[in-house]
C-alpha cells in the first residue's frame, strides 16, 4: 500500500463531504459539540462549503436523521452529536441504547464511517466535562474518528 504524502492528504480532505447530524435535546451541550466539530473539521483541512448540518429533535432521532441524510446527500462521513443525562426513570437506558444501537446499523448497513459523539452521563456536569471541559470535546474525538475513517477508505480503495 503505497503511504500518502501530507499534499495529497491535505487536497483529499478539502474534498470530503461532512455531515453533522446534531440532538437539540440538550442543546447547551450538544451546541458546544457541534461548535467543536465545526472548528476540528476546518483545522484539518475539510473545506465549510462541503459541510452541512442537520438538526434533530433528541437522541432517540439520531439514527433516523443519520439515515435520512445519508440517502439524500453524497456524504464521505457523518459525525453523529447527541447528549442523554440519566434522570429518575429507565427512559435514559432505552434512548441510550436504542441511539447506539441505530447509529451502529446505519454504519454497518451504509458503509459510510459515523462518528459516535453520543454522551450518556449521569448528571449535566458530567456531559459539559465532556463538551469542552475537563475531559476534552466528544464533539471533536467523533469528527477525528470519522476523517481517520475518511482516510482509510481512501487508502483502501
Amino acid at each position: 500500500m503505497r503511504v500518502e504524502s501530507e499534499t495529497e492528504a491535505a487536497s483529499r480532505r478539502a474534498g470530503l463531504r461532512i455531515c453533522l447530524v446534531v440532538s437539540r435535546f440538550n442543546e447547551p451541550v450538544t451546541g458546544s459539540m457541534e461548535t467543536a466539530a465545526l472548528d476540528c473539521l476546518a483545522q484539518e483541512g475539510v473545506d465549510p462549503a462541503h459541510v452541512d448540518v442537520v438538526h434533530v429533535p433528541g437522541a432517540w432521532e439520531l439514527p433516523l436523521g443519520v439515515r435520512l441524510t445519508l440517502a439524500k446527500g453524497n456524504y464521505d462521513g457523518v459525525v453523529a452529536l447527541g447528549c442523554v443525562i440519566r434522570g429518575e426513570t429507565p427512559h435514559f437506558e432505552y434512548v441510550s441504547m436504542g441511539a447506539t444501537v441505530g447509529l451502529q446499523a446505519v454504519t454497518r448497513e451504509s458503509g459510510v464511517p459515523v462518528g459516535f459523539g453520543l454522551l450518556k452521563t449521569d448528571d449535566g456536569a458530567q456531559a459539559f466535562a465532556r463538551a469542552g471541559g475537563d475531559n476534552g470535546n466528544k464533539g471533536e474525538e467523533a469528527t477525528l474518528a470519522v476523517l481517520e475513517m475518511c482516510d482509510l477508505a481512501a487508502r483502501l480503495r
